[in-house]
């Protein structure tokens, strides 16, 4: 198994050495991860770091916090032009309305298929013209879109530093 940090090898070999280097100072508890027994120490000092952004109600667990905004999504006061459908902020309303037709103001002059923004219809125009501008730097081998290319450069440099030998 190999790893790209120094810290996950260092992590995955306490799992097979039981190791628990750190200790809870109010009981008989260890940990492996040093952040694992600063969550537990919550349950002892009682500190509530995660506050809710719409009634300042704080909680121990960023987990809780999800859970309690989901009262406050109930309460939606954007709402889209086009279907009614409504939002409890603004942006996540304009993140709606890229999906509807009716805000697509880019199209495509080979199929109409229409975009919400330029560079989703500059992406789009490349399945078409079959253009490839990026290019792997081992290999030449042609990509049309960078994250592809940088997903593929990985199969030669094979950068895995730590491994695992248990």
């Amino acid at each position: 198994m190999g790893f790209v940090h120094r810290s996950s090898l260092e992590r995955r070999i306490k799992t097979h050495t039981k190791e628990k280097p750190y200790q809870c100072e109010f009981g008989q508890k260890g940990f492996a991860v040093k952040s694992n027994l600063r969550r537990h120490i919550r349950t002892h000092t009682k500190e509530k770091p995660y506050e809710c952004e719409h009634c300042q109600k704080c909680f121990a667990w960023q987990s809780s916090l999800k859970s309690h905004i989901i009262i406050h999504i109930k309460e939606k006061s954007y709402q889209c032009k086009y279907c009614q459908k409504c939002f409890p902020t603004r942006s996540q309303l304009k993140e709606h309305i890229r999906t509807h037709p009716e805000d697509r103001s880019y199209t495509c002059e080979h199929c109409q298929k229409c975009f919400a923004t330029s560079s989703c219809l500059q992406v789009h125009i490349r399945t078409h013209t079959k253009e490839k501008p990026y290019e792997c730097e081992h290999c030449q081998k042609g990509f049309a879109h960078k994250n592809s290319m940088k997903r593929h450069i990985q199969t030669h440099t094979k950068v895995k530093p730590y491994q695992c030998y248990y």
